[in-house]
C-alpha cells in the first residue's frame, strides 16, 4: 500500500486529539453525502420525466417525419417519394394532412387542430391502447369516422352515447365573397376518444385523409406531411440521412428529436440549471474539507516533525493530507450514491412522493430513472471538488504554518 495513503487513512478514522477535529470531518463527510444524494435523486427524477415524454410522444410521433421548407402542403406522386416508400428500412409510409379548426359538437365550439391520417396510420401509433372510450376507427364501411383527443371532448362536452355529430369547419383558401361562404363545413362521426398528453390531447381530432383533403378541397395527393416508421434493426440516423438525399433540399426530415425541439431542449436545460446548482451547493459544502484539513494539519504538527526527522520530503508530507481530503470527497461521494439509489429504489418500487394537485395524471408518483452516466459524472464532479478543496490547506496552510515549503 501506498505509504502516504496508509498514514492519511489511519488519520481518518484514528482519534484525534481534539475531538471538534473528528466532528468536523464527520460532517464533511455528511455534506459531501447529502450533496451526491442530492444530485443522484434529482437527476433521476428528471430522466423518469425525460423517459416519461418521450414514451407519451413515441403514441403519436413517428420515427421520421418529412415536411416541406416552404409553403404548407407538397404532393407525393412524384418520383422521390417513390424511392422513399420502397426503401427496405421504411415499415410504415403514412400520409398526413393537418389544418387548423373549429370544432362544433351540440352548441358547444373549440378551436384545435384536425389531422387527417392514411389507413395504416394506426400500424405505427400507439393510439388505439390509448382510447379510453370508444374505440379508434377511421371508417365505418364507407362512412368516415373521429376520433377526438380527451381535451377536444371535455370543451365540446361531447358524449359518444349521444351519437350526435361533429361539425368541422375550415376556412376557405383565398377571397371569399360573404361571410356565410368564408368556411367549408362537413360532419363526421366520432368512433372514440384518446388520452395521451394534455396539449395535444385539448388540441387533436384524427380523421381519414381523404375527409380532410375533401374538407380542404385538396387533390388526393397532397399532404403536409408524410410520416415514416422503420423497421426494428433500422438505422435511423443513416435512413435520415438517405432519405434527405433522395428528396433534396426542398424537404426537411425530422427525427423523433427534431419533431419536439423545444420540448426536449427545455428539459435539458432545466435539467443542467438544477444539476448546476446543486453542484454549487457541493462545492460550498466542500468548504468543510478545507476547515477539516487545516485544523488536523496543526493537530499532527508533532507528526509532521518526526516524519521530517526521518527523511520525510515536503512532497510525501502534502500528499497524506491531500489524499486524507481525497478520502473524505471519495467516502462522502460512495455513501451518497448509495443513499440517493436506495432512495430511488424506495420510490420505484414504493412511490412514496405523490405528485401533488387535481386532475388525471398519466402517473401518480414522480418517475425516477437511474442512468449510469449521470452517476459517473457525479463521482468525477465530487472528486474534482474535493481534489481542489483539499489543495488549498494542503500547499497554503503547510507552508504558513507549519513552514512546509511546497516542491
Amino acid at each position: 500500500m501506498n505509504v502516504a495513503l496508509y498514514i492519511a487513512r489511519r488519520y481518518l478514522f484514528a482519534k484525534k486529539s481534539h475531538n471538534i477535529i473528528n466532528i468536523i470531518s464527520i460532517i464533511s463527510v455528511i455534506g459531501v453525502a447529502t450533496g451526491v444524494t442530492a444530485l443522484v435523486v434529482v437527476l433521476s427524477v428528471f430522466n423518469g420525466f425525460d423517459s416519461l415524454i418521450a414514451q407519451l410522444y413515441s403514441n403519436i410521433d413517428a420515427d421520421l417525419k418529412i415536411v416541406p421548407v416552404e409553403g404548407k402542403v407538397f404532393r407525393i406522386d412524384s418520383l422521390p417519394f417513390e424511392r422513399v416508400r420502397k426503401l427496405p428500412d421504411v415499415a410504415v409510409f403514412a400520409e398526413v394532412l393537418e389544418e387548423n379548426a373549429l370544432f362544433r359538437y351540440r352548441g358547444k365550439q373549440h378551436i384545435g387542430v384536425i389531422k387527417g391520417v392514411s389507413l395504416n396510420f394506426s400500424e405505427f401509433t400507439g393510439l388505439t391502447s390509448k382510447i379510453i372510450d370508444g374505440e379508434f376507427k377511421l371508417w365505418r364501411g364507407s362512412q368516415p369516422m373521429a376520433v377526438m383527443g380527451e381535451g377536444v371532448a371535455y370543451y365540446l362536452n361531447a358524449n359518444l352515447a349521444h351519437f350526435d355529430p361533429l361539425s368541422i369547419y375550415i376556412p376557405q383558401r383565398g377571397r371569399s365573397i360573404s361571410l356565410d361562404r368564408a368556411f367549408n363545413r362537413k360532419v363526421i362521426m366520432p368512433s372514440g376518444v384518446f388520452a395521451i398528453e394534455q396539449e395535444f390531447d385539448a388540441r387533436y381530432v384524427i380523421v381519414p385523409v381523404e375527409f380532410a383533403r375533401s374538407l380542404l378541397a385538396y387533390d388526393s395527393v397532397t399532404v403536409s406531411a408524410v410520416e415514416i416508421n422503420l423497421n426494428s434493426n433500422a438505422n435511423a440516423k443513416r435512413l435520415k440521412s438517405e432519405v434527405e438525399m433522395i428528396l433534396g433540399s426542398g424537404f426537411r426530415v425530422l427525427d423523433r428529436y427534431q419533431q419536439n425541439e423545444s420540448l426536449y431542449r427545455t428539459m435539458k436545460s432545466e435539467k443542467f440549471t438544477i444539476a448546476l446548482i446543486l453542484v454549487l451547493i457541493l462545492v460550498i459544502a466542500s468548504f468543510n474539507i478545507v476547515g477539516s484539513l487545516s485544523m488536523l494539519i496543526i493537530d499532527k504538527r508533532s507528526d509532521v516533525e518526526t516524519l521530517k526527522s526521518l527523511g520525510a520530503s515536503n512532497q510525501f508530507i502534502q500528499k497524506i493530507f491531500l489524499f486524507e481530503g481525497m478520502l473524505i470527497s471519495i467516502g462522502g461521494s460512495i455513501i451518497g450514491i448509495l443513499l440517493g439509489l436506495f432512495t430511488c429504489w424506495l420510490q420505484i418500487n414504493f412511490k412514496l412522493i405523490k405528485l401533488e394537485g387535481r386532475g388525471n395524471f398519466i402517473i401518480d408518483a414522480y418517475p425516477v430513472e437511474v442512468q449510469l452516466t449521470d452517476l459517473a459524472i457525479i463521482l468525477i464532479a465530487v472528486i474534482t471538488i474535493g481534489y481542489l478543496a483539499s489543495r488549498f490547506p494542503v500547499r497554503i496552510i503547510t507552508k504558513r504554518i507549519l513552514e512546509v515549503k511546497p516542491q
